[in-house]
């Protein structure tokens, strides 16, 4: 069943067009992750379709009645407060059900003896019962607790005042309320952000039993992995949608712009024969020879060329090292840090040649202060650490703290290394996507993305053989996650990452060190191997489910079949529309191309008939789409 159907969305800020004829279909239950490049319009879409933006043109149709939610990025909740009432006022309804409740409980009380008042209160208080037990309204308060803990609020937390969050903090309030609200088609727009590995994972887990619709921009490919039955590509200002998780979409992606590229092949090799033959046959210079020439040429020229695919807006670099350390790399013992609390202690480490290390754990655990330790910007509190022989550190700062603001792009790289010619220089920033006229921005009015790239690109160019990576893949959008994965996994130098990123950790970690309750846990092998070891160590008790006896379980079957085979009838008709509705709207799309061809109203009767065709079309297209959300009604 369609939930939304948006077609031929247009969006333009100034003279910059975002969507271009962009089209999306989301289907009742289904998972879609909405990816593409940083600045490809997601968020833009997402405001449209949550109807906080206005389409320059478009269409956009909504199951009646739908239940629509959305979490922008940095979202904040409503101020006025503790943590607690805030979620709390979710289930005001519930709470003003539960009071006529114990009303209506007061007046049967008091019905001695008039039994036609009592029966009629009683199937009135049997009605709300129903409605207030559907609404989960014995469950509310575990349900607010639930969201809270998972979602990394201590229970100390709960009656706080929400004025006095961080800014991340309330962006987590804000995801816990829109959850806690259960709409039939929920759109987060980057909901994992500010959510350390526990949460993030909290969050997957709950989004699994959702049970409604989800649309999610996300750069969090395990969560997309685990989580998407469809995947939205966007690109260019369109969309093309593909079945199945983010990585079988990379699959199919892969294999798509393999076959592109040998269809464009294909097509120049032939356009360059064609050319060949009209060329000799001009040599001839007889008039049939000519004549077969400018044949060849009209043909040539009604060609529609397929555009050559391109990896323009994807970033190429590798890293390497200028010397071979010895094998140990660091050796630490005891390390201890607090700030009024303890951080961590007596944590021991030792890293060796090759090593690629995730360092993981909550927020606040200590990870970057331990960062800081090992580059020399913090001392320890105890403990003491050394680095081997022949040993250069690069230091990854996810605040990209060393880049001068006031600079532009270019001076940052030159002043950083003079003795590099203004030619190396442009070709590394053009590596990194900084081409043109962009190299003379200000770092100051560049995107965290941009900002991100140029820091990469100074870390790349040192050349160091031990990398300390704080957040590395935080900004990037897909693709360069991915070229920046695959140039960690040839660099033949040593990794410490601290990251969030589970999909980066799997691929680049052959360990992972874990920051938990003040100590450092060790596991050999990637984020699965550490969710095995830890699954194991861990193992949790399933609880005892309540038995119900054989004849429940009989009655219950006959109910849901009987209801099955009823919805399975509305749902078969709602699909047959649909199915109309699909192939009209392809019929439209090919006389609107028909339309557009040169000379399509040169003869104005045939003009006629063509626009009175694509007229009725249209009108048709919209009375099916009445007829569709009328059965969805019937279906409701």
């Amino acid at each position: 069943m369609i939930l939304l159907s948006a077609q031929n969305i247009d969006k333009a800020f100034g003279a910059q067009a975002i969507l271009k004829g962009t089209s999306l279909v989301v289907q009742d239950r289904q998972i879609i992750g909405l990816v593409g490049p940083n600045g490809a319009g997601k968020s833009t879409l997402l405001r449209i379709l949550a109807g906080e933006s206005q389409a320059d043109s478009g269409e956009i149709f909504y199951k009646k009645e739908l239940r629509l939610g959305y979490l922008p990025q940095n979202s904040v909740p409503p101020q006025g407060g503790t943590v607690w009432s805030i979620l709390e006022s979710v289930f005001d309804p519930v709470k003003e059900m539960e009071g006529r409740l114990r009303a209506m409980e007061q007046q049967m009380g008091a019905l001695h003896g008039d039994e036609k008042a009592f029966a009629q209160l009683s199937e009135q208080y049997n009605a709300l019962l129903q409605r207030f037990e559907q609404a989960d309204g014995y469950r509310y308060p575990s349900l607010i607790q639930g969201v809270l803990i998972g979602l990394g609020f201590d229970p100390e937390r709960f009656d706080q005042n929400a004025a006095t969050l961080s800014g991340g903090q309330l962006t987590r309030l804000a995801l816990a309320r829109v959850l806690l609200q259960k709409y039939e088609l929920l759109i987060l727009d980057e909901p994992t952000n500010h959510l350390d590995l526990a949460a993030t994972t909290w969050l997957e887990d709950y989004l699994k039993g959702y049970g409604g619709a989800l649309l999610i921009v996300s750069h969090d490919r395990y969560l997309l992995d685990a989580l998407c039955t469809g995947i939205a590509e966007m690109q260019n200002g369109a969309i093309r949608q593909y079945e199945g998780n983010y990585s079988q979409y990379a699959a199919k992606s892969e294999a798509l712009h393999r076959q592109q590229e040998k269809e464009y092949e294909m097509q120049q090799r032939e356009i360059a024969r064609q050319k060949a033959i009209i060329e000799r046959y001009r040599q001839f210079n007889r008039e049939k020879s000519i004549r077969a020439a400018e044949s060849r040429e009209r043909l040539l020229n009604r060609i529609e060329l397929i555009e050559k695919p391109t990896n323009d807006d994807e970033i190429h670099f590798s890293f390497d090292i200028r010397k071979k350390p010895g094998n140990d790399i660091l050796l630490a013992e005891g390390l201890a840090k607090g700030f009024g609390h303890p951080l961590f202690s007596d944590v021991n480490l030792h890293i060796r040649s090759g090593d690629r290390i995730a360092l993981i754990g909550p927020n606040g655990a200590g990870k970057s202060t331990l960062f800081k330790i090992l580059i020399g910007q913090l001392q320890p509190d105890q403990g003491h650490f050394r680095l081997g022989s022949g040993v250069e550190i690069g230091y990854y700062d996810q605040q990209q703290a060393d880049l001068n603001l006031q600079k532009t792009a270019i001076e940052e790289i030159w002043d950083t290394f003079p003795k590099l010619n203004e030619t190396q220089i442009r070709n590394a920033l053009a590596a990194f996507l900084f081409r043109g006229d962009e190299v003379f921005q200000t770092i100051d009015t560049l995107s965290g993305g941009e900002r991100a790239r140029l820091a990469l690109l100074k870390l790349m160019l040192h050349k160091d053989n031990f990398l300390l990576l704080d957040e590395p893949t935080n900004h990037l959008d897909m693709a360069s996650r991915e070229v920046l994965e695959q140039a960690l996994l040839d660099y033949p130098g040593t990794i410490l990452a601290v990251s969030h990123d589970r999909y980066f950790v799997n691929h680049i970690a052959t360990k992972v060190w874990a920051l938990e309750e003040g100590g450092l846990r060790e596991t050999l092998g990637n984020y699965q191997d550490y969710l095995a070891q830890k699954a194991k160590e861990t193992q949790p008790q399933l609880e005892q489910a309540p038995a119900i006896t054989k004849t429940e379980q009989q009655n219950q079957r006959r109910r849901e079949r009987a209801e099955r085979e009823a919805r399975k009838k509305r749902q078969a008709a709602i699909r047959e529309i649909e199915r109309e509705i699909e192939e009209m709207e392809t019929e439209l799309t090919q006389l609107e191309e028909e339309m557009a061809q040169p000379g399509a109203f040169a003869d104005g009767e045939a003009a006629k008939a063509l626009s009175l065709r694509y007229n009725a079309l249209k009108e048709k297209i919209e009375h099916r789409y009445q007829d569709w959300e009328a059965a969805q009604a019937e279906d409701a």
